[in-house]
This record gives C-alpha cells, structure tokens and sequence, in this order.
C-alpha cells in the first residue's frame, strides 16, 4: 500500500519562501510513477499545482515561476519549493501518487494521497 507524509507546512508572509516534503513509501521506484501536489482552500475546488514523473515537470499557471516540484529518488522523497507567496497561496498541501501517465494537473489521475499539511500566507 502506498503511504505519503507531508511534512514543512506552517505561517509565512507574503513574498516569503519555503519548502513541503511528502516522503512516499510502499511502492517499486523503478516502476514509472506520477507525484504531485495539491492544494484546497475553503470555498475553492482542490487544485493539482505541480507535478513530476521520471521525465518532467508540470506547473499550474497559478504558481508557474514561482513553485518548483523536485524528486528526491534516494531518499524517496517529493519536495515543492514555494516562493514569492501570496495570501491566495493559503491553503491545505497535499501529495499524491499515481501507477499511470495521463493529465498531470488533474486530480483524478492520482491513487493515493497524503494526510495534508496547512500553509498560511499572511499579508
């Protein structure tokens, strides 16, 4: 069974930085496989704001420039480097995994997905 853990959610203000990691388990890496994350704020639907398989990156256009999706094999684990945040940024994190290609960027190609870690940007 595949398990996700978030973890490096917390207050920031806006035009600040800093970095969500989910550490993915239970599944074979040498297998191609989809990471993500996405983000749900109350009031609005959840979003898939960036994405990686073992040949690209995909970005929402809401954080294109600004976010960065890496993969950390050895350590299995998923990172998003946010910067230059903003208080539309404030949301619940989360990570997801899928077995298959497909649409990046949309929610219904991932499987498994992690518990959520909360990110609130201040103004």
């Amino acid at each position: 069974q595949v398990q996700l853990v978030e973890s490096g959610g917390g207050s920031v203000q806006a035009g600040g930085s800093f970095r969500l990691s989910c550490v993915v388990s239970g599944f074979p890496f040498s297998r191609y496989y989809l990471t993500g994350w996405f983000r749900h704020a109350p009031g609005k639907e959840r979003e898939v704001i960036a994405a990686i398989d073992t040949e690209n990156t995909y970005y929402a256009n809401s954080v294109t420039g600004r976010f960065t999706v890496s993969l950390d094999n050895a350590k299995n684990t998923l990172y998003l480097q946010m910067a230059s945040v903003k208080p539309a940024d404030t949301a619940n994190y989360y990570c997801a995994w899928s077995p298959r290609s497909g649409s990046p960027l949309l929610p219904k190609t991932y499987l498994s997905w992690g518990q959520g870690t909360q990110v609130t940007v201040s103004s």
